[in-house]
């Protein structure tokens, strides 16, 4: 009776199962339409190359405002701040929120009722699977964050912002 060896890639392990999970989970963002780099909805007053934003911006702003990415929620350090004065884009200085709209909504991101006038954009964000309202910079483009209908009055909006996309100037 011949005896056949079970290959080291089909024997349980720890390193296969993680090496599974891994693919698994990248073959299911890649098939709800993550992105995997930002694509810039419009033309917008600020431009800049991809390697001059590299420059102008922190690894974690370039992620959130160039690749729409997200921060790990509790995180920021303005989701303390309580000064009176503006929340703009920290890649272009322009005025987005003002702290009189911020609330906490005990997301893990700062958030606001509405945004300064002319501030922001907004634009449809299917990745992952669901359709979201993408907030962004109207200056540049920069990804800030999304807004949803959960919010306090008078708007009912939920503006949920990556703490990173913003500078506080204080008044």
């Amino acid at each position: 009776m011949t005896v056949f060896a079970e290959p080291d890639a089909m024997k349980p392990s720890r390193r296969n199962f993680l090496a599974f999970l891994t693919a698994t989970a990248a073959m299911t963002a890649a098939a709800c339409g993550a992105p995997a780099a930002a694509t810039r909805k419009g033309t917008f007053p600020l431009h800049h190359t991809d390697a001059e934003w590299r420059k102008l911006l922190t690894p974690a702003q370039y992620y959130i405002l160039r690749e729409e990415g997200t921060e790990r929620p509790f995180t920021s350090a303005l989701l303390k701040e309580h000064r009176k004065g503006t929340f703009t884009c920290a890649a272009d200085g322009n005025a987005v929120f003002a702290s009189s709209t911020k609330f906490d909504s005990g997301t893990g991101w700062p958030s606001f009722w509405t945004p300064i006038k002319g501030g922001i954009g907004t634009s449809a964000d299917t990745s992952f699977g669901m359709t979201r309202t993408e907030v962004h910079c109207s200056r540049c483009g920069g990804h800030l964050g999304h807004v949803f209908d959960d919010g306090p009055p008078p708007t009912g909006k939920r503006y949920c912002i990556n703490g990173d996309a913003l500078k506080f100037i204080p008044a």
